[in-house]
């Protein structure tokens, strides 16, 4: 197959789906480097939307809040429904 000639099409859902999985992945790092529960720390944001609730190391917080809350729960349901 001649790939040359070929459209790659990428959707936007599919990199919105990498960014928010990437962005979660630098996030429950950072907490868990730090010493946080990630996965406490993580759900006090999401309930909340205090970024407070999230470390400042390796941009965790800056990173997230660039995120819609909605946005990560939407993804982090969908993972969860597709592993059942």
């Amino acid at each position: 197959m001649d790939f040359k000639n070929e459209t790659l099409k990428i959707s936007a859902e599919s990199i919105s789906a990498k960014k928010v999985e990437d962005t979660m992945k630098i996030v429950y790092d950072a907490l868990n480097v730090k010493g946080y529960n990630p996965i406490s720390q993580i759900v006090a944001y999401l309930m909340s939307g205090d970024p407070t609730y999230i470390t400042g190391y390796n941009n965790a917080r800056i990173l997230i809040s660039k995120l819609d809350r909605d946005e990560i729960l939407e993804e982090l349901v969908k993972k969860y429904l597709a592993n059942l």
